[in-house]
């Protein structure tokens, strides 16, 4: 396993922790494929009943490390391959998720967040997309992942507005804001792992069954805009 993602098992409960905290855990492409790695791993685990996802140092995630943007064919390439399976592997982890939100969450850190079943936020956390005032388009469907009304959405999506903790908690993006965040995340999770990895998967089916609408159908928007601007394709 790469060093730049740490993870442990402990009475049903994977945590996984992105270890790049000089760079606030921005998604290189070396850690998005460590990530996308590490949660195939542990969601083909029947050891693991919950998995807790969080941020060494003071961020969550910066969102993606745009320093690699652009290169040659290759690099776009990774770029974009890397994209795809890191949130793709998160969310088809058959298993609850819980983001430890222990500090900014922001573009793709937020995605990240938006992803997990259950978000708890320590009282520093922040989340949004910021990426309209550099001149990218946002994840509109980011944000309904969020769970937030589709004007609230809209509104964070054209001003590229941040919000800290306790808007968050009072938009219902975040369960709840704890001190000691990644505790309090831990507790959530062995309290599920209790009723066993069979009976969490056939609930977390179900959801996964009943779900799909405008944030998925945007969220793909988003990934063939990405591809075309990496490519040049249309």
């Amino acid at each position: 396993m790469s060093e730049l993602v740490l993870s442990s098992l402990a009475g049903g409960v994977a945590t996984v922790t992105m270890n790049r905290p000089d760079k606030r855990n921005a998604l290189s492409i070396e850690l998005r494929r460590a990530l996308a790695e590490e949660f195939e791993r542990l969601g083909a685990d029947d050891a693991v009943s919950v998995l807790v996802l969080t941020g060494a140092g003071s961020a969550f995630c910066a969102g993606m490390d745009r320093t690699q943007f652009g290169g040659d064919e290759a690099n776009r390439r990774a770029l974009y391959e890397t994209s795809t399976r890191l949130y793709e592997a998160l969310g088809t982890v058959p298993v609850p998720t819980i983001a430890a939100v222990n500090g900014p969450a922001l573009g793709g850190g937020s995605v990240l967040a938006a992803v997990c079943d259950v978000r708890i936020a320590s009282p520093s956390a922040m989340f949004g997309h910021p990426e309209i005032t550099f001149g990218v388009p946002p994840s509109y469907g980011g944000l309904l992942l969020l769970g937030v009304t589709d004007q609230v959405a809209r509104e964070m999506a054209f001003t590229g507005r941040i919000v800290g903790a306790e808007e968050a908690l009072a938009l219902g993006i975040v369960r709840e804001v704890a001190d000691d965040v990644l505790a309090r995340a831990t507790a959530r999770a062995t309290d599920m792992a209790t009723h066993g990895r069979r009976v969490l998967e056939q609930t977390k089916r179900i959801m996964t069954e009943a779900g799909g609408g405008v944030a998925e159908r945007a969220w793909d928007a988003e990934m063939a805009l990405f591809r075309s601007v990496l490519f040049k394709e249309g």
